[in-house]
């Protein structure tokens, strides 16, 4: 998820840049006065909660605060991240937000705070109190809002500063200009994450042969599992050894095996951009390992693709492969293809289904020659790269 803190000053202009970050970016607005009234009018537990407070003349709790704040994400799920207007508003604010966000299985990508003149925003607020009607657009409380902010708000950057993620943006200019600033900021955070993808499709379906291809035209890593394991075979090591008789039948190998291999490639490519995962995984458990092996890297998969084929042009492939230098153990005998092509149907295509839950899975078509299939995966990945930034 795209998770975007934006910060400054009262008058910076967070709310004029907000709206025009969530129409770019397809991103849940949260401004904690909006949601506590939100859920005031609904009528909600919390909601009722707060009103109590409020009608004391209290500060709502953080503990209430993050609730509704938790309630509002998990409910807005169609959304690619999170624009937080105004929140954290206090360095405990600052460590509640990444706990909170670690609980949800996703971080902030980035703090970007309007940098603008004292002056500057003392003449906006007044501007403004002529048009709005807002009773805090005085002068005296002008004065002690931005007072509030350098002591309580201001010492947040610091926070965002030590994890590397502050970023301030000059405020003043015309909105467009303003904004550009902002977009420009993150688009740079999104060329720093991974761009992960998991390659899915029918033994037979070309996932090597374009797979390998996709990694060297975009940058990325390219991890099949059968690869390393043929290599390890191939070695005679001790996993080799262990694998041995799984590939030779066309099997799962055990997952153990399988993590120290795929966890060793992303250890030794501490600068990749990202990865192509061919091969793995081909099971629901699989897919819950790789989602904890990219947790690990602060990361997760990006995009799933399922390159799909009949299981006739499957068995016609990998039997005519039997016979070329490309072969493998299983590629020989009819009974080990159709073996592969049944394990695949029984437990490989039910990964697709676990993705659709969490993120895009893209169906192409695998049918065609090398280059008609191959230019079909490369326009997607580069629409779906377009679409992200």
């Amino acid at each position: 998820m795209l998770n975007i803190a934006l910060f400054g000053p009262p008058g910076a202009g967070k709310g004029t840049q907000s709206k025009k970050l969530i129409n770019r970016y397809n991103l849940a607005y949260i401004s904690t006065g909006d949601i506590l009234r939100n859920e005031i009018a609904n009528n909600t537990k919390l909601g009722q909660q707060a009103k109590s407070v409020i009608e004391r003349g209290e500060l709502v709790s953080d503990e209430i605060i993050v609730q509704i704040i938790e309630g509002f994400i998990k409910a807005n799920t169609q959304v690619k991240g999170v624009l937080f207007d105004g929140f954290p508003r206090t360095y405990v604010q600052a460590y509640i937000l990444e706990g909170m966000l670690q609980r949800l299985n996703t971080k902030l990508a980035c703090m970007i705070s309007l940098e603008v003149p004292k002056d500057e925003l003392r003449i906006r607020m007044l501007e403004r109190a002529k048009t709005s009607g807002r009773a805090d657009d005085t002068a005296e409380v002008i004065e002690n809002r931005l007072r509030e902010y350098d002591n309580k708000t201001a010492p947040v950057a610091k926070y965002y500063k030590e994890r590397g993620i502050y970023n301030p943006v000059k405020g003043v200019g015309s909105v467009d200009d303003v904004f550009k600033g902002i977009d420009n900021v993150i688009q740079e955070t999104l060329k720093k994450r991974l761009f992960n993808v998991v390659i899915l499709g029918m033994p037979g379906s070309g996932k090597g042969t374009q797979s390998k291809r996709l990694a060297d035209e975009f940058g990325l890593i390219y991890i099949s599992t059968g690869k390393l394991l043929r290599e390890e075979i191939a070695n005679k090591t001790e996993i080799g050894e262990q694998a041995k008789g799984y590939m030779k039948k066309g099997d799962i190998v055990p997952d153990e095996i399988a993590i120290q291999l795929i966890e060793r490639e992303i250890n030794n490519n501490p600068d990749a951009k990202g990865f192509i995962f061919k091969g793995f995984p081909r099971t629901i458990v699989q897919a819950y390992i790789l989602d904890g092996l990219l947790r690990k890297k602060s990361s997760s998969v990006s995009l799933v693709i399922d390159l799909e084929i009949s299981m006739l042009d499957a068995f016609k492939r990998l039997y005519e492969r039997g016979k070329t230098e490309k072969s493998r153990t299983y590629d020989y005998e009819p009974e080990a293809i159709i073996h592969r092509i049944e394990e695949y149907e029984n437990i490989t295509a039910n990964v697709p289904d676990y993705y659709e839950k969490k993120r895009d899975v893209i169906t192409v078509d695998g049918v065609g020659g090398k280059e008609e299939v191959y230019g079909r995966l490369r326009e997607t990945i580069e629409n779906y790269i377009t679409r992200l930034r």
